[in-house]
């Protein structure tokens, strides 16, 4: 990328604030040296990594790599055979923790996170070494007992030596009162002394170490106690050498393991990293943009990676028109969030070169870093400060020319400063470069300066790079109108608040508020109709033309938010009749439910009373013209029970086709409302068709139909079906073959348990016993039949069996 130009976008202060989302030093070095990439793939993989790293952090927001440090220079001098320190290795021993606590984090990930755990293998916690480390080094960085033996004995013969040495330098601090300073035992150089007073130096024998800044006291250590200091002084030594060599020997172990916690701290970095990015997303409130993407086949758009559509999928064709560059509500990211004013902002597709007019500090050099910053963010790998649904093309080069440079070594004045970036630009933009230049053509005559403004812009055209530019010339104004691939765009002033709205508003230029400023200032009316007088009567007319379609403009506006709110409540009020048409149909089927219930007790009653009936023939002298009317009876009183409307089997209703229309009278099943409906009206392009269900007309989703087959939609009504009639309750089976005996007589005892009969009666006759066998064989095991046995003999015996039927 272009080095002036991410410094003129201001660049460096982004990855600051992303630095300071990091954790440890390594990281933050990784987040300063973050540069935008223009490779599409990388691009894409950057935006992947940072949307799982907010997912992680949105289901953990405690994971980090807390504790860990770049100690990679102390694992250097470890290996050039250099002694650590023993905080040394208190920072080593925290940055190995932190490697097992985060490698646990990310071994508990399921598959959805798959960049976090390809971080896995790169992560060394090396528990030998930790252990070693901890056995060695105590919390305060000082060398423990535990670390060898000889280092355990020798501090407990200095104990020993200490405590004998305190009890007569006790004694002789008793002794020697009358000649002491102080009554104090002291060190001094590390050997015990008393603080005697200088007169009386002769009156203490021994060793003189020290003496005070006056001279009035000698520190001298008693000849009684010269030995045992000695002593002292050789375990002590002997204590250093033994440290010395501990901590040698954990140096060593650090730099057997050097390239392990090279390769850990690189790792550690790259996931603190990965989380700072997260972070960040979070503290901007960023989302993942698109990527527009230029194949073979055309333009294609890629929709973030969350949207689940994979790291690299085909994407979806951009049409002609729609501007690849896109970036909705839109807010620089290093001004207030509580004070920006979002911006959209679109480029490509009906213009390449957008122009941007209006008075300053409106906002315009602001709307071109946004554009700017937030590309450089984009190829990052970072989230925007935007909406969801922004989308840009990846960039080879971001060119910006802002603000005044002048070079007084060099001797270049404003318009030169500016013309030396911009040929700058010029050599080196191509189709895919992002062109900013700000308040083009400035700094220089104004008849010149709009003409080579005009100039560099049909240059940039030439080019076909995309291209945002500032200017004040009025000019440009009507060549952005009258040119193709060029367009006005203009930031408003409030005359009477006489401040600026920041609000950027592409296809109109900027008006002309001087005049009317000035006036809101309290400039003398005659000044300003001679200044009128001056500026031409077309000007005026023009920026009086300017102010009508902005109000026009507005009033449209106005106008859109109010339709939509009408379609709103609309929709509103579509999915309350919706809920109140499922609440009817459910009460209607609660009802059918309940009566049908209630039919179908009464029917139960009857048959099992016809049962008992039938059981005793043999006692009770009861016609068979009697049974015949009574199942009659029954059978007209099922008639009259209602059923409930059957749910559409899977043959009757399948899913509508792509390529497949509905068609007027067509028969659907209504998803939502359980329940069939005739189409009234084709769908149209909003995806929804006009469905009549019962008494009620409603316009349905194609995604809520289901259509019924060819053959159905002749058939199927949009009323409920009439239930069909009960079966006999004696099957005349004589004169059947044994191989029809299977089909025809399962159908026939599934009919009588749906039906809710008891029980049945199968004549087969007597005969050679062989139907009888094949009949009895079938039943036995059948998970309809709960018992059967022949026939009294009143009423055929052997040649009728008799089938109860399990209760449904």
């Amino acid at each position: 990328m272009h080095k002036p130009s991410l410094n003129a976008l201001e660049y460096p202060k982004i990855l600051e604030l992303l630095a300071k989302q990091t954790s440890f030093s390594a990281s933050r070095a990784l987040a300063l040296a973050l540069e935008p990439s223009s490779d599409p793939l990388e691009v894409r993989r950057r935006q992947a990594a940072t949307s799982e790293s907010l997912q992680l952090l949105q289901r953990r927001s405690s994971i980090g790599v807390g504790g860990a440090r770049d100690v990679r220079p102390l694992v250097d001098r470890a290996e050039r055979e250099g002694l650590l320190e023993p905080h040394n290795f208190l920072e080593i021993l925290d940055t190995l923790r932190a490697a097992g606590q985060l490698r646990r984090a990310l071994q508990s990930l399921d598959e959805s996170f798959p960049r976090m755990r390809s971080l896995l293998p790169g992560l060394y916690p090396l528990p030998p070494l930790q252990q070693a480390i901890e056995r060695c080094i105590g919390l305060q960085g000082e060398v423990l007992d535990s670390a060898s033996s000889r280092l355990a004995g020798v501090r407990a013969e200095i104990r020993v030596l200490q405590n004998r040495l305190g009890e007569r330098m006790q004694s002789l601090l008793k002794r020697y009162h009358n000649y002491l300073q102080e009554a104090i035992i002291t060190q001094r150089q590390g050997r015990y002394v008393l603080a005697v007073k200088a007169g009386n130096k002769r009156s203490v024998r021994g060793l003189v170490h020290d003496y005070s800044s006056s001279g009035a006291t000698l520190y001298i250590e008693p000849l009684e106690v010269v030995d045992m200091g000695n002593e002292l002084r050789e375990l002590q030594l002997e204590e250093e050498e033994e440290v010395r060599r501990v901590l040698f020997e954990l140096s060593e172990q650090v730099a057997a393991s050097a390239e392990a916690i090279h390769e850990t701290v690189a790792t550690l970095a790259q996931a603190d990293l990965a989380l700072a990015k997260g972070r960040f997303s979070i503290a901007l409130k960023g989302e993942e943009p698109g990527l527009v993407l230029r194949r073979e086949k055309g333009v294609e758009l890629l929709p973030p990676t969350h949207s689940g559509q994979g790291e690299w999928p085909a994407g979806t064709a951009l049409p002609p028109h729609e501007p690849p560059l896109l970036l909705q509500q839109a807010r620089h990211p290093l001004l207030d969030p509580a004070t920006v004013v979002p911006t959209d902002v679109y480029l490509g597709g009906d213009f390449r070169v957008l122009v941007i007019t209006g008075p300053n500090t409106g906002g315009k050099t602001v709307a071109l870093k946004t554009v700017g910053l937030l590309t450089l963010m984009a190829q990052a790998g970072l989230h925007l400060p935007a909406a969801a649904g922004s989308r840009l093309p990846p960039m080879r080069q971001v060119f910006a020319d802002i603000g005044d440079e002048q070079s007084i070594e060099q001797s270049l004045s404003t318009f030169s400063s500016h013309m030396t970036r911009i040929i700058q630009v010029l050599e080196q933009a191509g189709a895919d470069s992002l062109v900013l230049l700000d308040e083009l053509g400035a700094g220089t005559d104004p008849v010149e300066g709009s003409a080579l403004a005009r100039s560099l812009i049909e240059a940039l055209l030439e080019r076909n790079c995309l291209a945002l530019t500032t200017t004040h010339h009025s000019e440009l104004k009507a060549y952005a109108h009258a040119t193709p691939q060029v367009e006005n765009a203009s930031v408003e002033f409030d005359v009477e608040t006489l401040s600026p709205t920041y609000v950027l508003t592409i296809g109109l230029p900027g008006r002309s508020n001087a005049l009317a400023i000035a006036s809101r200032l309290g400039l003398a009316p005659a000044i300003i109709e001679r200044a009128r007088d001056w500026v031409g009567e077309g000007e005026i007319e023009i920026d009086s033309l300017l102010q009508q379609i902005h109000q026009e403009r507005e009033l449209t506006q106005q106008a859109l938010e109010e339709a939509t709110q009408a379609r709103q409540h609309a929709h509103s009020l579509e999915r309350r009749l919706e809920r109140e048409i499922r609440q009817l149909e459910q009460e209607r089927r609660e009802i059918l439910a309940q009566t049908r219930q209630e039919a179908q007790e009464a029917i139960e009653e009857v048959q099992t009373r016809l049962a008992f009936l039938e059981r005793d023939l043999s006692t009770v002298r009861v016609t068979r013209e009697w049974m015949t009317q009574a199942r009659q009876q029954i059978q007209e009183t099922r008639e009259f029970v209602p059923d409930l409307p059957p749910a559409p089997q899977a043959s009757e209703v399948r899913l509508l086709d792509e390529d497949e229309d509905l068609e007027v009278g067509d028969i659907v099943w209504v998803e939502s409302l359980d329940a069939y409906g005739e189409v009234l009206a084709a769908p149209d392009s909003t995806g929804e068709a006009e469905v009549q269900v019962g008494s009620f007309k409603m316009r349905r989703p194609l995604t809520d139909l289901r259509q019924a087959d060819k053959e159905d939609r002749r058939t199927v009504s949009v009323h409920t079906p009439d239930p069909p009639s009960a079966p006999e309750m004696e099957l005349d089976m004589r004169g059947w073959r044994a191989a029809e005996v299977q089909n025809l007589l399962e159908r026939y005892l599934n009919d009588a348990y749906l039906s809710g009969m008891p029980f049945v009666r199968l004549i087969h006759g007597k005969g050679t016993g062989v139907l009888r066998r094949v009949v009895r064989e079938f039943l036995e095991g059948h998970p309809l039949v709960k018992s059967f046995a022949g026939a009294p003999d009143p009423d055929g015996g052997e040649g009728v069996t008799v089938v109860h039927l399990v209760s449904r």
